[in-house]
Formats: structure tokens, sequence, C-alpha cells
């Protein structure tokens, strides 16, 4: 099949996949040169993929010292869901009216489909699933610039790299994705908002979890 993405976006691919693989861990730095020699392409496409990496907030440019992979504060994690969970808030109570019933039957089938992922300890199909539920509603909302916003900050909490799952966590998340639909059921456009924004992507609800999610073999972040 013909490759019709640009050589930026290719390079931007790879250095995506190299993170999420673990073949480049936080702190690291990335060499440049290696890179560039070992994919046969000029400095300038991986600048550009480096540059656009950098502005998600996956790396670090430091100048004259190189580039980093950048490493998750227990700050940054609380702010990105802050703003996960403000803007998901703000999507359900614009696209409220536009959720009609096949849309709710979609978010149950990919919720019970989260939940046997998990029994089955299927966590790669898990988190595509958990994705999708929430795209059903996020792709009704026509601001595409928040949710480029969103999107970044989801992979950076749970995809750069890939990480382990906690299954009592997760079951939780089907738990408030199951009383998210409900809230939609009853037309309640507040208390869905308020589940999404204030419990689902609430750090202070969720921060045990989050801790124990973070924490390296050394007990660190």
């Amino acid at each position: 099949m013909l490759n019709t993405k640009s050589l930026r976006e290719q390079v931007y691919e790879y250095l995506r996949n190299e993170i999420q693989n673990r073949n480049l861990l936080p702190g690291s730095t990335i060499n440049l040169n290696e890179i560039s020699q070992q994919l046969g392409i000029s400095k300038t496409p991986l600048r550009d993929a480096i540059i656009q990496l950098e502005i998600e907030g996956f790396v670090t440019i430091l100048p004259r010292r190189g580039v980093t992979v950048k490493k998750l504060s227990l700050h940054e994690i609380k702010h990105s869901y802050e703003i996960v969970g403000a803007l998901e808030g703000a999507v359900i109570l614009s696209v409220f009216d536009k959720i009609t019933a096949s849309h709710i039957s979609q978010m149950e089938t990919l919720n019970g489909e989260q939940i046997a992922a998990l029994e089955s300890e299927n966590y790669d199909s898990y988190y595509k699933l958990n994705l999708d539920f929430h795209g059903v509603f996020l792709e009704l909302s026509d601001n595409k610039t928040l949710l480029n916003i969103i999107t970044p900050h989801k992979q950076r909490l749970y995809d750069f790299p890939r990480r382990g799952y906690i299954k009592e966590w997760e079951q939780n998340n089907c738990e408030e994705h199951h009383q998210f639909i409900e809230l939609l059921k009853k037309k309640d456009r507040e208390g869905a908002a308020h589940i999404m924004r204030d419990v689902h992507w609430s750090y202070s609800v969720q921060e045990k979890y989050i801790h124990q999610f973070y924490r390296n073999k050394n007990g660190n972040l």
C-alpha cells in the first residue's frame, strides 16, 4: 500500500513508537545523528518531528545540549488531569443535545467490551476501547483545536511509554463510565459533565491509583 504520509509524519511516528516501546526512556538523550543515519534521512524532517514532539510535551530541546525524552512529574500529571477533565466536561455540555440513543448504545457496548477485555487481561484492547468510548462524545464536537489539546495529554499520561495496568482502577473507571451512561439516559447534562470532570478526571479522586500507576520499581516517579 502506498504510504502517503510525509517524511516528517513518518519520522514523528517512528519516534513516538520508540518512546512508547521504551527504546527511548524518559530522561534519556535522543541521538539525532544516530537516528538520521539509521533511517537514512536528512536532519530536516527529523528536526521537524522533534519540534512537534516538544510542542506536545514529549521531549525537551536543550539549546546546545541536545534533545531529551521528557519525564512526567506529579505536578504535570495533576495539570494534565485538570486540563482533560475541564475540556471533556466542556465538550459534554456543548454536545449534550447531539448525543442520541444510538451513541448511548454504542458507549454501553464499548464499556461492556472494556470489562471483558479486563477479565481476559487484554490490556492493549482495553486501552483502545477506552479511547473509543470517550471518542463517541468527543467526536461530536466541531472544536478541533480543543480535541487536539486533549489527545497529547492522554498520550503522555498513558502511552509514553506504555505502562502496566491496575485492574482495580480500570474496573472503577468502567463503573464511572456506567454512571456517565445512566446520567445521559436521564438527560442530566450537568450530572454527566460532573462525573467525567470531577470524578473520572479528578486528580484528588484518583490520586491513590495515580501514585501506584506512575511509581517505578524504586518507588519513585
